[in-house]
């Protein structure tokens, strides 16, 4: 936990200073991180490996006695990100929060030009400027999906299926997820979990929104085979080839008719 008052000290700005800007500038007290170790439902497998927990990491920003909470989702491993729960612990509390409170803030813009000169950590970033943006809905007493524009009040949401023990196991979470009212299905895929599963998964449900997403589990030369998934009217294929190999992401897209997402390797706009 960090508080303003210690910061706003190191920084030469003073409490009269802080507190005699305008009201839109908010002064932020205090941050605070959280880890929580929340087991999974069931175990969720990737090309990556095998998960049967996840630890958490909420952040939150204090103002005028009103907390914001946001979420760092950055995982222990750096198998998706290089960014990692420990990594981001040290930015926030080293850099990012420091920066936040050293003056009163206006707004997103400003936060992100006070971030900066930090390269890189956008997981880490992206955590206090979500709790930020609570804050300033709590503050307003409105909901943060109206804050930002939004105007429904149920959004059609999909499931994502981890490699099962078994295809029977599979299918039966397939059928459970439509039951409850999922409108999209993505299967996790890797060598040998993928043309086969896909294509039981199609024919028993011919109309479902489905994707595949593959977590860098394929290679170039694997183009022939990942081609095959064209036959099964797929939203996307997410992901086949490693993170930061855009050009044979480039060479098999102009191979397949199938749409290809890219997740690992985006890392800005």
């Amino acid at each position: 936990m960090l508080s303003s008052s210690s910061m706003r000290n190191s920084s030469n700005v003073s409490e009269n200073a802080a507190h005699s800007v305008s009201h839109n500038r908010l002064c932020i007290d205090r941050v605070e991180v959280r880890l929580i170790r929340l087991p999974l439902n069931e175990p969720f497998e990737t090309s990556f490996g095998r998960m049967d927990s996840r630890l958490i990491f909420l952040v939150s920003v204090e103002a005028e006695g009103v907390k914001g909470w946001g979420e760092v989702v950055a995982a222990e491993e750096p198998r998706y990100s290089y960014e990692t729960v420990g990594t981001a612990l040290h930015v926030i509390r080293d850099f990012l929060a420091p920066a936040l409170m050293s003056q009163p803030v206006a707004d997103l813009t400003e936060i992100a030009g006070r971030f900066a000169p930090f390269r890189g950590h956008n997981m880490a970033k992206a955590g206090l400027e979500l709790a930020y943006m609570d804050l300033q809905a709590r503050l307003a007493n409105r909901s943060l999906s109206s804050l930002l524009g939004g105007t429904r009040s149920r959004v059609p949401v999909g499931v994502s299926l981890g490699i099962q023990p078994t295809l029977a196991r599979l299918l039966g979470n397939v059928d459970r997820y439509l039951a409850l009212g999922y409108k999209r299905i993505k299967l996790k895929i890797k060598r040998g979990w993928d043309t086969d599963v896909v294509a039981e998964v199609r024919r028993l449900h011919p109309k479902i929104l489905l994707s595949v997403d593959a977590n860098s589990a394929y290679i170039i030369d694997d183009k022939d085979h990942l081609k095959a998934l064209d036959d099964f009217s797929l939203l996307m294929i997410e992901q086949p080839l490693d993170h930061d190999d855009l050009l044979d992401h480039s060479r098999l897209q102009r191979e397949m008719t199938t749409p290809i997402c890219l997740d690992e390797s985006i890392t800005g706009l």
